[in-house]
């Protein structure tokens, strides 16, 4: 087995490269790409959107999941 002391400063760039990519691959991906939302989700997905616009208001998470029926 190859040690890290054996390796070059290119093969040590080259192993470096692949982890970051790995991890960057890891962190970018949508874990929850290609499942489906349940029905009632996505009404409610579908309803926020056809909703206008209010002023912007900016309000607390927790009171918009109470709004929106989820628990936080």
């Amino acid at each position: 087995m190859q040690t890290v002391k054996d390796l070059t400063i290119e093969e040590l760039k080259a192993v470096i490269g692949e982890v970051v990519e790995e991890k960057l691959r890891e962190l970018l991906t949508d874990p929850d790409a290609g499942l489906a939302l349940r029905p009632e989700v996505e009404e409610r997905l579908r309803k926020d959107l056809q909703q206008p616009r209010g002023d912007g208001e900016n309000i607390p998470v927790a009171e918009l999941a109470r709004r929106r029926g989820l628990e936080w």
